[in-house]
């Protein structure tokens, strides 16, 4: 009688397993984020656009978080473990971790976003034909830090001396420097950069920055800068300085300007790219695309504050004026 219950059961149990393999057996994709961007924002992208696509954290996609907004040391051996892990895609924030990703394989596919100048440096053979296994967005830094210094310029048309404050031992961030500088050599303007990669050294350069002497400032797209905001807006408006920042979250820090992509639209981007991998396409297959859309922003509160007159050619092109 056990015996016979037991073959039963056992046929029923198989039946089951055969007669529905897309649910018993399917596979939930693995998803490695590999960051060294501002969590809040890239994290509500990112999820934004895999829900878009039908995509539930912890229903039918599962991401293994690895975040560093301190220490980018950290960012290789984070990636050598994802990659252990055998995740089905990497996805990337910023140039730095993009670089520690596909130095760590060569095989799982690999997403980056908010990345300067990913053929400048060397991420992807060009952005028609990546040419590996990693492909992804490009917030174009070297041409929007060039643009920041015109806004600048528009700003205080008789600034002569301008400090640029930016973590030049990033890749992407000095090239972006260089461009930078060629363009204020063309508009007969001093540049005076100073590196920051941590806190301490933010903290340094505000210091050592001779704010008397100064007619403005230029702030790279850096998540030091971004993590340190709050102390370098106050240093800038301490000085009543005119300056540009690069994103629009430099605002809650009480910034005049800001022209810059939306990074949470950038990690919504990256999910298209995830959702097109896991159903087949090759990242050397896929082109590398160029954020299409930039916003300025500008606070007239605190033009107003610091005794800056915005010209109303400026507040004309801006997306968003805040009264």
């Amino acid at each position: 009688m056990n015996r016979t219950l037991l073959l039963v059961a056992l046929a029923s149990g198989l039946w089951l397993v055969h007669a529905s393999p897309g649910t018993a057996q399917e596979k939930i994709p693995r998803i490695g984020f590999l960051s060294y961007c501002v969590s809040s924002f890239d994290e509500q992208g990112f999820k934004q656009g895999l829900r878009e696509l039908g995509y539930l954290e912890g229903k039918n996609i599962v991401i293994e978080w690895r975040r560093f907004l301190e220490n980018p040391a950290q960012l290789r051996g984070a990636a050598d473990a994802l990659v252990r892990s055998k995740v089905d895609v990497l996805v990337t924030c910023s140039t730095p971790a993009t670089r520690a990703a596909l130095d760590a394989t060569k095989t799982i596919p690999i997403v980056f976003t908010a990345t300067g100048d990913p053929v400048g440096t060397g991420l992807v053979a060009s952005l028609a034909n990546p040419g590996a296994n990693g492909t992804g967005v490009s917030i174009q830094n070297p041409e929007l830090a060039t643009k920041r210094l015109d806004l600048l310029r528009q700003l205080a048309p008789r600034a002569r001396r301008v400090v640029y404050l930016s973590n030049l031992s990033s890749r992407g961030s000095a090239l972006a420097m260089k461009t930078t500088q060629a363009a204020a050599n063309a508009l007969n303007i001093r540049l005076q950069a100073y590196s920051i990669r941590n806190a301490a050294e933010v903290d340094a350069a505000l210091h050592a920055i001779p704010w008397g002497s100064i007619d403005g400032v230029l702030v790279g797209a850096d998540v030091v800068a971004l993590s340190q905001g709050a102390e370098i807006a106050q240093a800038v408006r301490k000085a009543r300085l005119p300056a540009v920042f690069p994103w629009r979250q430099f605002h809650e820090y009480g910034v005049l300007m800001s022209y810059g992509p939306d990074s949470r639209e950038l990690m919504r981007r990256g999910a298209y790219y995830v959702d097109k991998i896991l159903k087949g396409a090759k990242p050397s297959d896929l082109p590398v695309e160029q954020v299409s859309k930039v916003d300025l922003v500008i606070d007239l509160r605190v033009a107003r504050e610091l005794g800056i007159k915005v010209a109303p050619e400026l507040m004309y092109r801006a997306d968003e004026v805040m009264r």
